[in-house]
């Protein structure tokens, strides 16, 4: 299969290559990494809900959930130390993706990942070993850390190694990986809750350190791209790493390209400040947009609390953690339509079907929750038809993002980052995206319990909103390598203000792209 060129702003650039079979299963084995995440975005709403584990380090939730039925449903689960349980990984992840820029730039993107598995692994044990609260929130830092040098180092290597012509697909396997994790944990949280003796969620917990090992060896085994070996001067490996992974010999092109990104990137002393230049104002304003649009979507007050939330509005403790199962499966099929999609109908497309699928399911979900609970959150008998009209929309939610805004966040973010600023602002990707990851898991239950129905209408709000911002300042980046991405924004009615024809001048087109990052979740 050739990658056939596209032209850009006049440009014939073409890089020749084929989908070979050791670039995919390459980029499946990397891809694993998404497990990580995905893995405790579903563990961390099932434990919650199980109760034998709110009676050991939560019984103040517990008592709340068993003492009065008929109490007020939407705040059955407010509690500041339950919200810290979840929310704590993710400002631990914030914080280690900025270490992991350092990380990726000079050692590699493979020994990120593998500090991303070895320290998954050990918040993994101590969660599982669990004696008290304190335990439990050490044991989710380091889970944090993990996911923050994974969330940062995997995605930079899929695109790096993947053809430009399926860098979308290819790149989406994290994103599909994320939701098969999530799927896994849903069903795993299913079974262990069953378990006599209460003792189901220290396997739950502990199952976190399946995908950890999955990341761990991986990163052990893989090979490294050619632009990190070209980084690190390591030149002539690179040449031959990149004849393997294109499948062709003629690769002098895009090698010659690469190792003009590295030296112009070696020019670069800080890669931080050199963000805040002029010319990179498009780039950094969707590093920090897209993940904090993405939070905002409100799809991980769905798949952290998926259970905690179906409890809520009637379903029993087992037809909760049955509908998070059953959401999850949407959630992996939905990706899958994405990487079919992406590199045939262009990333704005899936992203504006994906907001008004959402918006629409959210304004029917915050009216069919409205109409049962109202605002005092007291709800009659729920009819069974109430109840599967509920998942229903939630599952077409979850279908719209799982195809838009789930793999193209961390997608679209990748594309754009010149190499001389690449791992830094992967790392802005990454820290918003966990900062607001950690900000709405934090205040969700909360605004639960306040904001009652209506928090389904402040989502719904910020869909709109982002779908603006899509459909004004997003440019098309379907097919084009990521050496000539510049002339994108260089053609764009509102950023080509910031990009000069200088800035980018056409003898070094491959010098600000270099080749391919990427930005997950995730």
């Amino acid at each position: 299969m050739p990658a056939v060129g596209i032209a850009v702003g006049g440009s014939k650039k073409e890089y020749p290559g084929n989908l070979t079979l050791y670039v995919t299963v390459t980029c499946v084995v990397a891809a694993m990494g998404g497990l990580i995440f995905g893995y405790d975005i579903g563990i961390s709403g099932g434990v919650t809900s199980m109760d034998s584990f709110l009676r050991k380090f939560f019984p103040s939730v517990f008592r709340k959930k068993h003492e009065n039925q008929t109490s007020n449903q939407y705040c059955q689960y407010d509690s500041v130390t339950l919200t810290l349980f979840t929310s704590s990984l993710y400002l631990a992840a914030l914080l280690s993706s900025l270490v992991a820029s350092t990380v990726t730039r000079k050692f590699g993107r493979k020994l990120s990942m593998l500090f991303g598995g070895v320290l998954f692994c050990a918040g993994a044990i101590i969660n599982a070993a669990a004696k008290n609260v304190e335990m439990l929130i050490i044991g989710r830092i380091l889970l944090g850390f993990g996911i923050g040098f994974a969330n940062q180092s995997v995605p930079l290597y899929l695109s790096e190694m993947a053809p430009y012509k399926y860098r979308g697909a290819l790149n989406i396997g994290f994103q599909l990986s994320i939701t098969i994790g999530i799927l896994i944990a849903n069903v795993l949280n299913y079974f262990f809750a069953k378990i006599k003796g209460g003792w189901g969620w220290r396997l739950s917990l502990g199952g976190a350190v399946v995908p950890a090992l999955i990341i761990s060896v991986g990163s052990l085994i893989l090979p490294d791209t050619p632009n990190s070996m070209i980084e690190r001067g390591r030149n002539d490996e690179a040449r031959q790493q990149l004849k393997r992974i294109r499948g062709v010999e003629d690769i002098d092109e895009e090698f010659n390209d690469l190792v003009a990104a590295s030296d112009e990137s070696k020019k670069v002393q800080n890669p931080w400040t050199n963000l805040l230049k002029r010319k990179y104002r498009p780039h950094l304003s969707v590093a920090i947009l897209i993940p904090f649009f993405q939070q905002l979507t409100g799809i991980n007050v769905i798949m952290f609390y998926a259970p905690v939330l179906f409890n809520t509005i009637g379903f029993g403790s087992d037809a909760a953690l049955m509908s998070a199962v059953i959401t999850g499966c949407v959630n992996v099929a939905a990706t899958v339509v994405s990487i079919y999609g992406v590199d045939k109908w262009g990333r704005r497309f899936l992203f504006l079907e994906g907001g008004v699928q959402m918006f629409i399911c959210q304004a029917v979900v915050a009216a069919a929750i409205g109409a049962k609970f109202g605002v005092s959150g007291n709800p009659d008998t729920l009819p069974k038809w109430y109840a599967i009209v509920v998942v229903l929309f939630i599952c077409i939610y979850v279908a719209g993002f799982a195809w838009s805004w789930g793999p193209l966040g961390w997608l679209v973010p990748s594309e754009i980052f010149p190499l001389e600023i690449r791992s830094a602002a992967q790392s802005v990707n990454v820290s918003v995206n966990m900062f607001f990851t950690f900000v709405i898991a934090q205040v969700f239950l909360t605004m639960l319990c306040h904001m009652k129905f209506g928090l389904f209408i402040f989502f719904a709000f910020f869909v709109v909103v982002m779908s603006i911002f899509v459909a004004l300042f997003l440019p098309e980046t379907k097919g084009i390598p990521i050496e000539e991405m510049s002339q994108v924004w260089k053609k764009h009615w509102y950023w080509r203000r910031f990009v000069r024809d200088t800035d980018f001048p056409a003898k070094n087109r491959g010098v600000e792209m270099g080749k391919g990052g990427r930005g997950g979740y995730a």
